[in-house]
């Protein structure tokens, strides 16, 4: 199975293989590091592992904490397949599903950002939502200028994105592992303003207004 860790550690030689062992003691198997952030003597990094069945997030957690100055700030199952470009590929298929653009969209974006659902909602009401989603989505009252991550107090990780054009707002949502991070939302920013520039978008919210 497929695990995203968050790990914030110290930014020098050795910091990194000392993790890197504690993860091969546990039996995981890296395929992807990105570095979120540096700065201050720290980076901020999400580690994609490949763990035997039954691996227990806990205890690589626990693990992982063991290691000096370095903090765990999640650990949380991925569907996002290492080593692609899965933005590539998602686009691409937009570019080509016509009046199926949003759709497509929204079944995406919880396996592009390693989250667990994504809804688009228009005067109050949903008008289409990925099959993890609650049955009854609620998105804040005020709709943001811009993209912007927030936790909600029932403790739901989430980021809320106007799509102006469409009159309608779009929320992704994280449930298990850390807040968005900032990469994070600037990656879904440059995501939704590809979208909404395509031919089909238009048609495709058109198509799920009228059903």
């Amino acid at each position: 199975m497929l695990l995203r860790l968050r790990l914030v550690l110290p930014d020098r030689p050795g910091s990194l293989s000392q993790v890197t062992q504690v993860l091969g003691a546990s039996g995981a198997d890296i395929t992807q590091l990105t570095v979120l952030e540096r700065g201050g003597g720290l980076a901020v990094d999400d580690i994609t592992v490949f763990c035997p069945e039954g691996t227990l997030k806990e205890t690589l957690a626990k693990g992982l904490s063991s290691v000096p100055d370095v903090r765990v700030e999640g650990v949380w199952a991925t569907r996002e397949a290492p080593g692609t470009y899965p933005e590539l590929e998602i686009l691409k298929y937009i570019t080509t599903a016509g009046e199926r653009a949003l759709t497509t969209l929204i079944d995406s974006l919880p396996v592009l950002f390693s989250a667990d659902w994504a809804a688009a909602a228009g005067a109050g009401a949903t008008v289409y939502a990925s099959w993890r989603a609650p049955r009854d989505v609620v998105l804040p009252a005020e709709t943001p200028p811009r993209p912007v991550a927030a936790t909600l107090e029932s403790g739901l990780h989430v980021i809320h994105a106007p799509l102006p054009p469409l009159a309608l707002t779009l929320m992704l949502a994280r449930a298990d592992g850390p807040a968005f991070h900032r990469i994070e939302v600037h990656r879904l920013t440059r995501i939704l303003e590809i979208f909404l520039s395509l031919p089909a978008t238009e048609r495709s919210v058109a198509r799920q207004l009228r059903k």
